[in-house]
């Protein structure tokens, strides 16, 4: 898609979302937006979803509130065990070259996030600070944005936030099936990046996602390193049965819904992406985007022998569908990703490539506390590599509520495109991955 398309789809959204606007932008923003006012009653300190993915506190701790403003803590925390078998293997990528692998063993505690939230001069005005870390990557940042909620129609913020490429970066987390995302998630997927957003809701049950960012991920990317080209993406979703999807739009039926909840959905992003350092260096600043065989686009050597790629067009599509009842929950999403326009410092074979996949996640509520399913991933791929996996797994909710999880999953992954320390995926691995882990939200 070139990039007087990409304007055109989010001038069309900007004028379907714009005109029911008009009729909500004098009313009131929901009570419940932010924390509710009495301190004695511990369900008013819920919080609405209504920041995306990584970046939304669960119901916390109402520790300040006055007329003029209030201070909220919450956290999300999680340890697990994972073990990537087999331990040592070589695999080669799409040039044919051998590459050698070895599967992890070990306990972790994985990644903590603190969340301080509230309001400031109005309940409309809300910031979040957070402190986030990831001890297997040895990474700790402190990040958040500013929002101000003009009715339930239309908020707009400034800040972190996602690109809003697939649906598990608008606010699930950690509402997942399992602890982390699936394979062809984590490999296909774009990032958190500094930005201007938006949100709302059109209809009571027709909502959108818009993001104008600095690049696909911020993660490990000075500002002094920055191009002038922005992100650019667009999600909307539609849940036309009960005009709800569960709490965060989280996947399982924990809450056992009477009647057929249904959400639809469709996500795009562009950005002209960047390696962010220069190609004298073999290790890129840039570690968002991997090719199908699990190899970093900007890593040298990625497409050819001594050859970097300096910049590239990132396109993503997708579009998701979910249903759940009684217990059942069943997942899909489709992605479509186009890689082109390289600039590199040598000769390329190709000229752009193309990634077809998919996602399908089917749960069931076996007793009240215990929720089976089953997971299917795969990238189809120019490299004719195609890689996949299959597998499920248990959770166990001890409180039967989604506040206290144990999971145990077990997969069988061939040629993962996904791979790093922070998923559960090690690139190029063909064999099996045992995860044992437990995780909190409060």
């Amino acid at each position: 898609m070139n990039k007087k398309a990409h304007y055109v789809v989010l001038i069309v959204l900007c004028t379907i979302i714009a005109k029911p606007l008009r009729a909500q932008l004098n009313q009131q923003p929901p009570p419940d937006t932010v924390v509710a006012v009495p301190v004695m009653n511990y369900k008013d300190t819920v919080y609405q979803n209504m920041a995306a993915g990584e970046l939304t506190p669960g119901k916390g701790f109402l520790l300040v509130k006055n007329e003029f403003a209030s201070l909220n803590f919450s956290m999300y925390a999680m340890a697990r065990y994972l073990n990537q078998g087999p331990g040592d293997q070589t695999w080669y990528d799409h040039l044919g070259r051998a590459r050698s692998l070895t599967g992890r063993n070990d306990f972790n505690w994985h990644r903590t996030m603190l969340w301080f939230t509230g309001f400031v001069g109005t309940p409309k005005f809300t910031y979040m600070a957070t402190v986030w870390t990831v001890m297997t990557t040895q990474q700790t940042l402190v990040y958040g944005n500013l929002k101000y909620s003009f009715c339930k129609g239309f908020s707009l913020g400034m800040g972190i936030s996602p690109n809003m490429g697939l649906r598990s970066l608008q606010g699930p987390f950690p509402f997942f099936t399992a602890t982390d995302r699936t394979m062809a998630e984590d490999a296909i997927r774009p990032g958190f990046t500094n930005g201007l957003f938006a949100n709302g809701f059109i209809t009571s049950k027709l909502g959108y996602n818009l993001m104008l960012g600095n690049n696909l991920s911020a993660l490990g990317v000075q500002a002094s390193k920055l191009t002038r080209d922005l992100s650019k993406s667009a999600s909307v979703f539609w849940m036309p049965t009960t005009g709800e999807f569960g709490p965060r739009g989280g996947l399982g039926d924990l809450e056992h819904h009477n009647k057929l909840a249904t959400r639809f959905g469709a996500s795009f992003t562009h950005a002209r992406d960047d390696r962010f350092n220069g190609s004298e260096q073999p290790s890129p600043d840039n570690t968002q985007v991997r090719l199908s065989d699990g190899v970093l686009l900007y890593e040298t050597g990625a497409l050819a022998d001594n050859v970097t790629v300096d910049k590239a067009t990132y396109q993503l599509a997708s579009a998701d569908i979910g249903f759940k009842y009684k217990g059942f929950c069943l997942f899909s999403e489709g992605y479509y990703r186009v890689l082109d326009d390289f600039v590199a410092d040598g000769p390329l074979p190709v000229t752009s490539i193309t990634d077809m996949g998919y996602t399908l996640q089917v749960s069931y509520m076996v007793m009240p506390k215990v929720c089976l399913y089953g997971v299917n991933s795969m990238i189809m791929d120019d490299f004719k590599r195609n890689p996949w996996e299959a597998g499920g797994g248990i959770n166990f909710y001890p409180k039967q509520n989604r506040n206290w999880r144990i999971n145990t999953q077990l997969m069988h992954i061939e040629k993962s495109a996904a791979g790093g320390t922070f998923g559960l995926y090690n690139a190029g691995q063909t064999g099996t991955t045992f995860t044992f882990g437990v995780d909190i939200l409060i």
